[in-house]
């Protein structure tokens, strides 16, 4: 762009007279001067019969003078430099623009009304779809489909999804991927559109997260005694949700083996150093202890050495407000995590 405005503006004096060319051959002369500059140009996000103009009319044209080239640039950089502000021109723009700062309610009433569906490739949106999800599409659409579906994946996450497939499933699918070549881009496209098809019709659920994420959101502030208790009720119940509840929980006792040792000093950015201290006076179990010695060993030795003075004035902390104190930390770990700011590393991942 800065070059197209440099071009147009290097002639001193009046700009050239814009010859009389349509506004198509015109777009053709800028996409053409865009291409020969080596810039990108994104024309797939043109409607398909666009594209199809566009490329008959540079199969067609010549060549142009220099003066013509100029004025066509020239007008095109001067309607750009006069936009003030630019809509998205159509209801699926605006839904797209508006993602997220709407209901979800809202997007898919409007959605149904104007016959738009969820716009966007297809394949990323499945690509960002958990494993559970997919599985699911693996195992109710044909051995072609999920052959289609396991190619277009990361390699990771298609090796992930194979890995919760009974093993016959998992066999079949692999060989289906062997007969591929043949498949063609229109084919991978109308399976892509179908499948996002139907994430559009599922209904919508009235809580983001997972229940067992919910649960284990809650049981993460409880106290151990009423987390060990529930948590063996629910194995009694259900031993797969529970199991799927453990792995959602992070405890106080987990931070060695979930948090990476050079975050640790973004704890105490966010957690007063009374707080810490009295987690320290006030640890009994061996596993909140190794958290406790995790902790001081990835901070700097100043801070760890004052920490420990300050703990050593507790001569007495009742256990309730030592766990009060170790759910305080908990959160603010928590806290970082959901920000982004650090990472903790998956339960699955933990247990190796």
């Amino acid at each position: 762009m800065t070059q197209m405005t440099t071009l147009a503006r290097s002639s001193a004096g009046t700009p050239p007279a814009v010859p009389r060319l349509s506004r198509r051959a015109k777009a053709a002369v800028v996409v053409q001067f865009i291409l020969k500059e080596g810039a990108n140009v994104p024309l797939t996000a043109l409607p398909e019969d666009l594209q199809l103009q566009l490329t008959q009319l540079l199969g067609e044209m010549r060549y142009i003078d220099r003066a013509t080239m100029h004025a066509v640039i020239s007008e095109f950089s001067d309607e750009l430099d006069s936009i003030g502000l630019s809509f998205p021109g159509n209801i699926a723009g605006a839904l797209s623009a508006l993602d997220g700062k709407i209901s979800a309610q809202t997007a898919a009433r409007l959605r149904k009304e104007a016959g738009v569906r969820q716009i966007g490739d297809p394949w990323q949106r499945l690509a960002a779809l958990p494993v559970e999800r997919l599985q699911a599409f693996v195992t109710s659409e044909s051995t072609q489909v999920a052959a289609v579906l396991l190619s277009k994946l990361d390699v990771s996450k298609a090796a992930e999804l194979l890995g919760t497939l009974p093993g016959d499933v998992a066999r079949r699918i692999t060989y289906a991927m062997s007969m591929t070549d043949a498949v063609t881009p229109d084919a991978v496209d109308r399976i892509g559109l179908s499948l996002a098809a139907q994430l559009d019709s599922d209904p919508l659920k009235a809580f983001r997260g997972q229940p067992s994420e919910r649960v284990g959101a809650i049981l993460n502030f409880s106290r151990a005694a009423t987390r060990d208790q529930l948590l063996t009720a629910l194995d009694e119940e259900d031993k797969g949700f529970a199991e799927k509840v453990r792995k959602s929980i992070f405890t106080f006792a987990h931070i060695p083996d979930r948090m990476n040792a050079i975050d640790v000093p973004k704890i105490t950015r966010d957690v007063d150093q009374d707080t810490l201290a009295q987690v320290i006076a006030g640890v009994v179990a061996d596993v909140d202890r190794r958290s406790v010695d995790f902790i001081l060993s990835n901070i700097s030795k100043r801070m760890a050495d004052g920490l420990r003075e300050l703990s050593e004035e507790r001569t007495e902390v009742k256990p309730k407000d030592a766990e009060a104190a170790m759910s305080e930390i908990v959160r603010v770990i928590r806290a970082l995590a959901d920000s982004g700011e650090i990472t903790l590393v998956p339960p699955s991942d933990a247990d190796d």
